[in-house]
This record gives structure tokens, sequence and C-alpha cells, in this order.
């Protein structure tokens, strides 16, 4: 699989990320010039959780982004669709729950989690509209949602270079340090294809979402949305009124 699309067959990039699972985590670590950890950082700060908390880590990986909330006293449980991901996350973290579910029919019980996030795997998902939802039926009410996601650089120069570094850089870098070169093709095709922080922030309201901000990071290289499941049942929120509800929260053309 190396064409990127809003329509994708769940096996094959279940087979990618199982192929590509030994060295996921030092690629990633290269191909972001050693920003991952940073974006990490941020998302478990936004999460806000306390010790004894439950937090769903969905499209977990090998855990590298489960670890801080095992590590700080919470419960939590590492869910990704990879089987190999989840094989590699536990012999390292034998201590975390490596549990295999699909974002769009969770094996998890209504109301479960304190709190859920899923970072650089919502964009992989088959339907990402439907795993929003899961995520929401899983989440106790009053709960908090956090997304890390690439996403549409604010500044049109740094867009246009960013892309280029995608399309061209990012596979000859993989092609170097991977086994497998085309699954980063795919993937910097599927960031090119993903829609931008205001169509996600409408997306999380219509899936029945509130609260939702977001913060963009590297200049918006990457988006980090925060959403609450509210403790009663809501409409969603229009587009025009959602901007003006997150544009304070927002950290503009400023990279971060």
């Amino acid at each position: 699989m190396n064409r990127a699309s809003l329509e994708k067959r769940p096996d094959e990039v279940a087979t990618m990320f199982d192929d590509v699972a030994p060295k996921y985590d030092v690629v990633n670590d290269v191909l972001s010039m050693g920003q991952t950890r940073r974006w990490r950082r941020i998302v478990v700060d936004a999460m806000d959780v306390k010790v004894g908390q439950k937090v769903l880590d969905l499209a977990a990986g090998t855990g590298t982004s489960s670890e801080p909330y095992a590590d700080a006293g919470m419960n939590v449980v590492a869910c990704d669709f990879s089987l190999g991901m989840l094989k590699v996350g536990k012999r390292r973290r034998p201590d975390i729950d490596f549990i295999a579910g699909d974002a769009t029919n969770l094996p998890f019980a209504d109301n479960s989690f304190d709190a859920s996030t899923i970072s650089f795997g919502l964009r992989n998902v088959v339907e990402p509209r439907k795993a929003l939802e899961e995520m929401l039926r899983v989440t106790k009410p009053g709960g908090r949602l956090v997304i890390a996601e690439f996403s549409h650089p604010v500044v049109p120069l740094w867009r246009n270079l960013y892309t280029e570094y995608l399309m061209r850089a990012l596979p000859a870098i993989a092609t170097k340090v991977s086994s497998n070169p085309d699954a980063y093709v795919y993937l910097a095709e599927s960031i090119r294809a993903w829609p931008d922080q205001d169509h996600l922030a409408q997306w999380l309201s219509d899936a029945g979402w509130t609260d939702i901000t977001y913060r963009n990071l590297s200049g918006g290289i990457v988006a980090v949305h925060r959403a609450q499941k509210p403790a009663e049942h809501r409409e969603s929120v229009p587009v025009a009124k959602l901007r003006r509800q997150i544009k304070p929260r927002r950290s503009g053309s400023q990279p971060s």
C-alpha cells in the first residue's frame, strides 16, 4: 500500500504497520527531527489526568505514547489494530495493557475511561468520524479527549516548504532508515490529504464532543485538539459558531 486516500483498507494499513513495527519509533524520531517526543509531552499535559484514572490510548502502536501515563500512575490501555506493533510494545512494557481493537468498533463498554487520546493515528482509520463517535461512547461523561495529528501549516511559505519535505525528502530519508520506505510514502500522502484544523474541529462537534479547542504546534505541522464529553446529549454546533469558540485558544500563525 503506497497511495494515500481517505478510503483505506484496514487490512492493508495494519499489514503496513506490522512490517515497520520494529523500527517505527526510531524512524519517527529521525523523520520529525526529534520533535515527536516534544509533541507527545504536550499531549500528556493537555490530557490533565490524575493518578488512578483510566486512560484509553488509541492507535498506541508500540506504546510509546502510553508510557508517560503508566509511569505517572494512571491505568492506561494501549489499543491498536496492528498486532505487530502490539507485540513490540508488550515486549518492551509488559506492565501496560495492550489490547487489539478496531477504532470504529472498540472492544470496551460505554463510559469506561476517564479520558481518551489518539496521537498521529486518526488519519489512518478507515472511518475517522466513526472513531470519534466510538471514543465518545467509551469515555465517561465529563471526560476529555485529546487528539494530536499532522495538520496544515498556517504560513503559506512554511506550508510550501513542508509539502516539499513530505513528498521529496521524507521518502528519501525513509529509504535509508526504514525496512519499508513505501510505508512512509503512504504516510506522507495521508498527511497531505488530511483535513485542516477547522474541519477536524467540526468533525468533533458532529460526533457530539463539546468545548472544542486546538493548538498549533511547529507552525501548524501538528495540531492538538481538545474536547469534552458532555453530561447530556447535545446537537452539533455549526461551523461558524464553532470557530468563534475555538479562536481564543488557537495559536494562529505563531509556531509553538
